[in-house]
Formats: C-alpha cells, structure tokens, sequence
C-alpha cells in the first residue's frame, strides 16, 4: 500500500482528522540505544525493588486469601440458610446459625480487604519512590554523549508515565492473585456442588480462551504502540516549551505546531486503538455470564422441579456463575494494565542499564587543592562520530598558573578541548593530564573539585542567590558569598534584589538578565575555589558594561589558578599568557599576542576581522595582562 492510500484509509477511518504529515524527533536514536526487544528478565529487576518490602506483600496476599476465601464461603452460606433454615422443614436456630456465620465471613472480609488495601498501597507507594530516585541517580551518571541524543520530554516520560503505570499494577497485580485463586476455587465449588450442572455452566469458557488466543497478540502490540507514541509526543512537547523562545522569534509557531499536531494525533490513534482492545473483552465476558445463568436458571430449575436439587444449590449456583466472571472481567482489565506494566517495566531498567561510559577506575587517584594545576594534551585524538574526528593528534602544556587561550574558527574543537580537560568525554587515543595525572587516572569528584567550568550559556536552578552561589560548595559561608560576589562585581545588583542574596530565583534565572546571570556564575566558580579555571565563551553574550566588570574580576578570578580560556573578545586574548590556535581539529599556532600577529597566520587573520573593532577596551586591562605575561 502507498503512502498516500494508507493517509486516504487514515483519513477514513478518523472523519475530521487529518493524518500524520510528518516524523521528527530522537525516537530512532532512543530505539537504537534502548533497544526493541522484550525483555523477559524485566519482572526480576522490577522484583529487586519490591523485595525490600517482601514481607509487606506477604502479609497483602495472605489477606487476599482470606478475602477470597469469604467470597467463595458467603454463596455456600446463603445456600444453606436457603435450604436448612427457610424452607419447609427448616428450623430457626439453622437460620440463626448461618446468620452467624455470614456476619463472620462479612467481618472477615472486611477487615481483610482493609489490609490487603493498606499494603498494597503503602508498599506501591515505597517502590516507585525508590525507582524514582534510582532513575535519577543513574540520569546524574550517564556520559553526556547519551543526553546529547535524547530527548528530555522522553526521558521525563520514563521517570513519570512508566513509574505511574507501574503504580497501578502493584496496586493490582496482588488482587490479580486473589482473582486467579476465586476462579480456581468456584470451579471446584460448582463442581462439587453439581457436577452435572457445573459442567453445563463451565461449557461457555472454551469461547472465551478462543476469543483471547485471538486477542492476546493484537492487544499486546497495541499497548506498545500506545506506549511509545506517548512518549514521542512528551518529547516534542518539552521541546517545543523549552524552545518557545526561538519559536516566536522565528515566527515558527504553525510549523511547530502542525509537527506536534502530527505526534499527538498518531498518539490519539493509538491510544484508541490500545482502548478497543482492553474493552473488547468487557462486553464478551458479560454476554458469557449471561449465557451461564441461563444455563443455570432453565437446567437448574428443571432439576429443582423434579427433585434432583435442592433451591439453595441453584442460588449459590446463580452467585457463582455471577462471581466466576468477575474475576474473568477483572483479569481481563488487568491485562492491559500488566501489558503497559510490562513495556514500562523494561523501559525503566532499559534507563537504569545505560551504560555510564566514564567510570573511576579501581583505585583512582584523589585529586586536592596542593597539586600543581598544570593541563597537559598528549597526542589528543577525539570524536563523538568516529567517522568525522573533532581533535587529531593534538599536544600542548598549560604550566601551572598560566592563562591561555584557545583561539579557531566554529568547529576547530575548542569547546571539546576544555569538555575533555573535566572528563565530560573520553579521547579515542592520547591522554589528557590535569595535576600530572591521567584524567582516567582521577576520580571523577575529585577532578570536578578542582576544575570550575563558566560557560557561555549560564544555567542557575530555581532556588535563593545564596543557594545558587555556593552550588559547587555547600559548606561556604555566607560571607564567603558575599566576597566572590563583590570580587566579580555581583554584590551591587545582588543587594538590589527583592530579598538580597536570599532572593528566590525563578526558572533558570529569568527573573536576572543575562549578564547578572553570568555574574552569578563567575562567582559560583570563584567560591569553588578550584586550581582550574575553564572559561568557554563565557564573555560572548553580555553587554559592554558588564563586560568590564568581568574583564576587571577575570584579574582576581585567574590569580593563582590555571586558566584556560575560549573567548572572542580582545582583552581576555590579549591578557593571556599564551595563545593556541586551533583550526579543523588541529593545532596550527602557539605563541602570545605579539607574537602570533608578526607570524601573520590564521591568528592574525582572525583578529584582523574579528577583533580590531574592539578598541574601547580599557587600555589598563591590557597592559595589566601583559604584564602578568611578562611576569610569566
């Protein structure tokens, strides 16, 4: 079939609607990490979480066998007190015990059912609270390789829609067992009772397990489907929010909507599909109950009429054969729950197996605040696609104390030089040294510890100034705040604040300008207080004004600290020590200013364009970085 009959049928088969147009997103990449297959091992893992709190479980289902046990006892009561207590020749004190007796099995199964209920709940409740933390542990250590290729909405999808399903079927899956013991049990109830007339009604079940050959297979696909069609529209859904800026700004509101539009409406297919099938059942199994008390009602009756059986038989029969498709009915709604358990199952441990590609090795060497701070490239060569390197063979030496300069053209490798000096990545051949050591050598803490990182993009999380400052160091004081803020030139519009430094931010910053909010971050990393200092274009998007405050605390920020530095703008270049020059992946030039400008290579080329027009830098900050050249 053609596209584009397979739309016309679409078309058809949703009056009004129109089909998907188009498919975009990182579901493919998800597929191709995550993988497709079932996993039969995927009720262990999810046991590995629940058995912790085996002995609760225990207890919930000991409780349903009591429940069940009531519900198969109070039919068989009701039968006698019919039989022995209301008909001819019954007798009161018969009537009185059985009343007895069913008030009994009522409070047993009361207080059973209020158990099993209590249980399960507190025991669902624990368990998704611990996968949660879990999947977020493990979110925390994935290589950042994986999250460059995932979509959040996706993964946020995991660790709420996948959770919440397997919430409903812990809630269940112990009344399952319950279900499954009931049908067993009135069989052999009926059975016992009449055999005959037991058969007779049991005659509709073989319909129903051909129904369900039939329906399995469908329904499972179909739940998957469902399944992963939600998760790809939470994807572009957090996309589109997270980017509504861009959006409007590119008058791109229709076209993101129309893409969205797509995935939800493939969505609404699905899930409609999903729901025919988990309510197909419904109406078969009422119909077979109805069938079954009518076999009762005509055979039974005519058995009664001829003295064969007894009335009480023929009303516990009737409440049998209502209760034998109960627990059918219930199953059968369990199903699509245990089959979304099951796919949201495997996709939680499918998070909980991404492999962390960067791990420490055993016996990993703690780095501390005495090591030399030197940053060494020995023969580099890196890729994320192994088809198109990013870093070839490079090599050079940051002495301790020293600022340098990482200077090239977009896509020379720059950015992945400083991302591998923190170990974001690792190199394909070569080594990276910090202090001396291989940083696969070093425990990942300990290097994060001594490797602060200000990027040009400055991200604050929803919390007070305080709290955002001292993220790197929960342990600084508020005084300690308050001086990196002044050192940076923070502390005035800090003070300006609604609650000062106590002053709760909103979303990612965006009650701050953008220049406040790399203030911020400068002063983050000044109360880290790391031997390295990694700065990643953190001048590039700010104003003049606040440009000079930063130049001014770069001064202050950089002494006695090694310093590696990604920058467009004239003084930091010009105030380094040294200058590398990077072009395609390669290192082509090394020297400070002066001397790369009498080389007149790409260096020269590059400021000639891009920089010369910076001439209201202040003349002092350049001389002032010369000198702590000179002094080198």
């Amino acid at each position: 079939m053609s596209a584009i009959d397979q739309d016309e049928r679409e078309t058809a088969s949703f009056p009004g609607q129109r089909p998907p147009r188009a498919s975009v997103g990182s579901h493919r990449i998800e597929e191709e990490i995550f993988g497709k297959a079932y996993d039969p091992k995927t009720v262990r893992r999810i046991w590995a979480f629940v058995r912790p709190y085996r002995l609760r479980i225990y207890l919930a289902v000991a409780a349903v066998l009591v429940f069940t046990t009531t519900q198969l006892a109070i039919p068989l009561i009701i039968g006698r007190a019919i039989d022995s207590g209301m008909t001819q020749g019954g007798n009161a004190t018969n009537l009185l015990w059985a009343i007895g007796a069913f008030a009994i099995a009522v409070l047993f199964n009361f207080g059973a059912s209020f158990v099993q209920e209590t249980e399960v709940g507190k025991v669902a409740e624990n368990v998704l609270f611990d996968m949660r933390r879990a999947m977020f542990a493990q979110l925390q250590r994935v290589s950042l390789s994986f999250m460059d290729k995932t979509e959040v909405g996706r993964l946020m999808s995991r660790l709420q829609g996948d959770v919440n399903s397997m919430q409903e079927f812990l809630e269940t899956s112990v009344i399952s067992v319950g279900d499954m013991v009931l049908l067993v049990g009135i069989v052999v109830v009926l059975l016992s009772l009449d055999f005959r007339l037991g058969l007779l009604t049991l005659s509709t079940m073989p319909i129903l397990f051909v129904v369900r050959i039939f329906w399995l297979p469908r329904a499972k696909r179909a739940f998957w489907a469902a399944h992963e069609t939600n998760s790809i529209t939470a994807g572009a859904m957090a996309e589109g929010i997270n980017g509504v800026r861009t959006v409007q700004n590119l008058d791109r509101q229709k076209v993101n909507f129309d893409l969205f539009d797509d995935k939800a409406y493939a969505n609404l297919r699905t899930q409609l599909t999903g729901s025919r099938f988990a309510q197909v059942m419904v109406p078969i199994v009422d119909s077979l109950t109805g069938s079954a008390m009518a076999i009762v009602v005509v055979v039974g009756g005519s058995l009664v009429l001829n003295g064969g059986l007894e009335v009480g038989v023929i009303v516990a029969f009737l409440f049998y054969v209502q209760r034998f498709f109960d627990p059918i009915r219930s199953l059968t709604m369990q199903y699509s729950i245990m089959q979304r358990a099951m796919t949201s199952g495997r996709r939680i441990t499918e998070v909980l197996d991404i492999p962390a590609s960067i791990n420490d090795k055993p016996g990993a060497i703690e780095l501390t605040r005495d090591m030399d701070g030197s940053v060494e490239f020995r023969n580099v060569d890196f890729a994320y696609d192994a088809d198109r390197p990013v870093l070839k063979k490079v090599s050079f030496k940051v002495k301790p104390g020293e600022t340098v300069a990482l200077v090239g053209p977009t896509g020379s490798g720059k950015t992945s030089a400083m991302a591998l000096v923190h170990r974001f990545y690792e190199v394909q051949s070569g080594a990276v040294l910090v202090g001396g050591h291989d940083v696969r050598d070093i425990t990942q803490e300990s290097l994060g510890q001594q490797v602060a990182m200000v990027l040009q993009e400055a991200f604050l999380f929803t919390g007070s100034v305080f709290e955002n400052i001292r993220y790197n160091k929960s342990t600084a004081t508020l005084e300690d705040v308050i001086d990196a803020a002044k050192a940076v030139g923070a502390h005035e519009f800090i003070v300006r604040l609604p609650e000062g430094y106590d002053t709760v931010l909103e979303q990612r910053g965006s009650n701050l300008s953008q220049g406040q909010r790399q203030l911020l971050s400068f002063a983050r990393a000044l109360v880290a207080d790391a031997k390295i200092l990694v700065l990643d274009e953190a001048t590039a998007n700010i104003d003049s004004y606040t440009e000079r405050q930063i130049q001014k605390a770069l001064l202050t920020l950089l002494e006695g600290r090694t310093g590696m530095v990604i920058a467009h703008r004239l003084a930091t270049i010009r105030g380094a020590d040294r200058i590398i020059v990077l072009q395609n992946g390669e290192l082509i030039e090394t020297g400070n200013h002066d001397e790369l400008m009498e080389l007149g290579g790409l260096y020269a080329k590059l400021y000639n364009m891009n920089y010369s027009s910076f001439d209201d830098i202040p003349d002092e900050l350049v001389s002032q970085g010369n000198a702590k050249a000179a002094s080198t």
